[in-house]
C-alpha cells in the first residue's frame, strides 16, 4: 500500500515538473515586450511582436455626454424566520467482535446507547421590513460616431465608475475607447 502511494506521488511530481517546463512558468526575460502583445513564431523560430487587436466588445467614438443614475430603493416586507430547536434522543447501535477464533467461533456483542441531540429548523414568526433595490446604481456615457460610423450618434453605454470618471473629465467630443458593461441607460 505504501509503495503504491509513493509511486503515485513520484508520477505526480514528474507530471507537474513537465507541465511547468512546457508552460514557461513566467521565469523568462520579458524586458521590452508588451505583456498584451501577441508573439508570432514561424518556421525559423524567430519571434515577431504584433500589436494586440482590440477586444470585439470594445467601442470607440466621440464623447457626447455622461449620466449617473443613483440606486433606486423601496421599503418592503418579507416573512421573518427564526431558528427553533427542540431536544430529542435516538438509539445508537454498537457492535464488538469478541473471541480469538475464526468463522462460527467468533461472537459478536451488541448494545445500544441513548444519544441526545438538537433538532433545529427555521419557522416563520411574523414579518420584517427591509430595503429592496429596485434599480442598481449605473454610470453611463453617450457616444457619437460609434466605431467610426458617422450615422451612429447618441448611443448610450453602461460603464464602470472609473470609465465614467474618465469620461466626465474629458473634453466635449473627445475620442474615447472603452469596454462597456451594458447598453442603454
Amino acid at each position: 500500500m505504501f509503495g503504491r502511494r509513493l509511486l503515485v506521488a513520484g508520477a505526480t511530481a514528474v507530471l507537474i515538473a513537465g507541465l511547468g517546463a512546457c508552460g514557461g512558468g513566467g521565469g523568462g526575460d520579458t524586458r521590452g515586450v508588451d505583456p498584451g502583445a501577441v508573439t508570432d513564431v514561424g518556421q525559423g523560430g524567430a519571434g515577431t511582436v504584433q500589436e494586440p487587436s482590440p477586444s470585439p466588445d470594445t467601442v470607440s467614438g466621440l464623447k457626447d455626454s455622461v449620466r449617473h443614475l443613483a440606486a433606486k430603493t423601496t421599503r418592503a416586507t418579507r416573512p421573518h424566520l427564526v431558528k427553533k430547536c427542540t431536544s430529542a434522543t435516538r438509539q445508537v447501535k454498537h457492535t464488538q467482535r469478541t473471541g480469538t477464533g475464526t468463522g462460527t467461533h467468533r461472537t459478536t456483542r451488541t448494545w445500544y446507547t441513548t444519544e441526545r441531540y438538537q433538532s433545529c429548523k427555521k419557522v416563520r414568526a411574523g414579518t420584517e421590513t427591509y430595503t429592496r433595490t429596485v434599480r442598481p446604481q449605473r454610470w453611463c456615457v453617450r457616444l457619437d460616431d460609434v466605431d467610426g460610423d458617422t450615422a451612429r450618434d447618441d448611443v448610450w453605454y453602461q460603464v464602470t465608475q472609473a470609465t465614467y470618471a474618465e469620461a466626465r473629465g474629458a473634453d466635449e467630443h473627445a475620442r474615447m475607447e472603452f469596454t462597456p458593461s451594458g447598453t442603454g441607460c
